[in-house]
Formats: C-alpha cells, sequence, structure tokens
C-alpha cells in the first residue's frame, strides 16, 4: 500500500520542472487514518493519498503545507497554499476570498465516545456535568448549548488520535470522534478494550475547495476528482485503510 502511492508520489516529483507545485494545506490536527505526520510531513493516510494522486493526475507536483488549524483559512485567504480537502461550508460561515467548490467526496459521522457500551440509549443532553475529549479548534454544533451552559466542558488534545488515547486511559469518560478514526483506533485493541460508539453527533458530506486563481488550473482539479470520486477511486483508498466500506448518508 506505501509503495503504491510512493510510486505516485515520485511520479509527482518528478514533474516538478514542469509544473508549478499544487498546494495542499494540511491541519496539524489530522491523524490517521486521514494522514500520518512523521517529522512535520504527511507520509501516508486516506487524505494523503487523495491528494498525491489528485496532483500526479492534474500534472503538478504535490506540496504539503502543515499549520495548525487556526491557521488553515488565514493560509487560504493570503494565497500561501491552493487548495484544502477533508472541509465543508457550514465549517466556515464567514468565510472570505474567491474559492471554488468539488462535489462531496467523503461523509465524516461525529460520534459520541466511550469506553464501554451504556445500559441504556443516551444522548449528551443526558449526561451529568463532565469534561468531554475534543480537539483543539473542532467546532461541535451539537454539544456547544451544553458546554455553554456549563454542562460539559471541552478538555481538548492536538489531534483526534490523543483525545482517544485519553479517553482509554480514563482521563474522562466521554469523548468526540469521526467514525473513521474510532474504526482505525480499534483496529489495534483487543475487543473487550475496544472504544464503543454511544450516539451520533453530526452526519455530513466533505470536499475540498481551491482558490480561484488565475495561476491555479481550478477546473482541472475539480474535474479530476469528480473523476476519482466516480471512479471508485477515492472510496478504494479508504478501504485500504479501513478495510470496510465508506460510511455513506
Amino acid at each position: 500500500m506505501r509503495l503504491a502511492f510512493g510510486a505516485l508520489l515520485l511520479i509527482s516529483l518528478n514533474i516538478a520542472g514542469a509544473e508549478p507545485p499544487l498546494r495542499f494545506v494540511v491541519p496539524d490536527s489530522w491523524a490517521m487514518p486521514m494522514t500520518q505526520l512523521e517529522r512535520g510531513h504527511p507520509t501516508q493516510g486516506i487524505l494523503h493519498d487523495v491528494m498525491v494522486s489528485l496532483a500526479t493526475q492534474v500534472g503538478m507536483p504535490a506540496e504539503f503545507h502543515v499549520l495548525p488549524r487556526a491557521r488553515v483559512q488565514h493560509a487560504m485567504e493570503h494565497g500561501e497554499v491552493d487548495i484544502r480537502c477533508y472541509a465543508a461550508q457550514s465549517w466556515l460561515p464567514n468565510q472570505s476570498g474567491d474559492y471554488i467548490w468539488s462535489i462531496p467526496l467523503w461523509f465524516q459521522r461525529d460520534m459520541l465516545i466511550s469506553r464501554s457500551d451504556p445500559l441504556t440509549s443516551l444522548t449528551p443532553a443526558d449526561l451529568s456535568q463532565q469534561p468531554i475529549g475534543t480537539v483543539l479548534g473542532y467546532s461541535y454544533p451539537t454539544l456547544q448549548p451544553l458546554f455553554d451552559a456549563s454542562r460539559l466542558h471541552r478538555e481538548d488534545a492536538r489531534n483526534q488520535e490523543q483525545v482517544l488515547e485519553k479517553l482509554l486511559a480514563g482521563r474522562y469518560r466521554y469523548a468526540v470522534s469521526n467514525q473513521w478514526t474510532l474504526d482505525w483506533f480499534n483496529q489495534r485493541l483487543l475487543p473487550g478494550r475496544q472504544l464503543q460508539g454511544v450516539a451520533v453527533l453530526q452526519e455530513q458530506s466533505v470536499g475540498c475547495y481551491v482558490r480561484n486563481d488565475p495561476k491555479v488550473p481550478v477546473q482541472r482539479i475539480l474535474r479530476t476528482l469528480v473523476r476519482m470520486k466516480m471512479s471508485g477511486e477515492i472510496d478504494d483508498i479508504i478501504r485500504l485503510y479501513i478495510g470496510s466500506e465508506p460510511s455513506t448518508p
């Protein structure tokens, strides 16, 4: 798996002299199976592999800019990067700048997670006052009213994997995770130790958006993403990492 996409990366680098790089922004809060960051550089993962394949098919070398989540939109607005993937327009209600969005490419399901199955069905409103494991800079619309009322308290970690590690260690009783990261994290745990989904908090489609700049081949990028989605390539990459059918609405 890593060899195949490593070959794609080499192809992408070999065309560096012909085209300027396609600059992807990578939030440092991403974790596997989205992206593995090693020494500040993405090396594998669903989104890494999609971005490398996209750049190769567009005919440009991939260039990754790993940034704190709070700086991601600033980098887009100031032309430091060209494309951001795995985002939803609802996450950016005050987005400024000229961008064009792709078709929906992935489906994200956010879950309330615990270390064991509850005895009865549970909603966030049923929880007593306590901390909840969250990712720094992420918004949680379903939980925000409970945060505002001090019913629940955020305990932020730098990325999603750290949130689940702290839950497994007993730092808190509940946390929030997307379904992909939960499935990836549970793969290395014995069945009796695996973390459990308690409730679905939010479901939405996500995609990529590109700066509408004459220097960026926007339509070529968007057409390539459509082709990758319709051909099944993106879903095949998901299966390589989580070993199951991608979630759908």
